[in-house]
């Protein structure tokens, strides 16, 4: 039997929470993350629950403010990118509304375009939500 713990109270396991909070809440430092398909200002059916959720923690945290921000590739004509960046945002914030989230806990912040490496487009095409500061 060698080295196991038979036969010995063994110390009880740490408990895990058994329902986690979903990843679509943002946290201090860790935005939540929505992203699109190229040229497309439609929210996904992931993002529309991502959006559920942010809703749902904010209607519990009445204090809490966002920040939507929308973020473009690198790829293509910059102006027309940020255009449809800044297009996204407005879903996003649009679509917070519509959940029942008041005007004034969300703030748009302006598109910014994204510089990565190569293959990395997609994380790009996003939106951000994030606790405002």
């Amino acid at each position: 039997m060698g080295g196991t713990d038979h036969g010995t109270a063994a110390a009880p396991a740490p408990t895990v929470a058994t329902a986690p909070a979903p990843a679509a809440t943002p946290a201090a430092g860790r935005p939540v993350r929505l992203h699109f398909e190229t040229g497309s200002v439609a929210l996904s059916s992931e993002n529309q629950k991502i959006i559920a959720a942010v809703a749902q923690r904010m209607k519990e945290t009445p204090g809490l403010k966002v920040d939507v921000s929308g973020f473009a590739d690198k790829t293509g004509n910059p102006e027309q990118n940020l255009e449809l960046a800044k297009q996204r945002a407005i879903a996003v914030h649009d679509a917070l509304k519509s959940a029942g989230i008041a005007e004034d806990r969300l703030n748009l912040a302006k598109p910014e375009q994204v510089i990565l490496g190569a293959g990395q487009d997609a994380e790009g095409r996003r939106v951000e939500i994030s606790i405002a500061k």
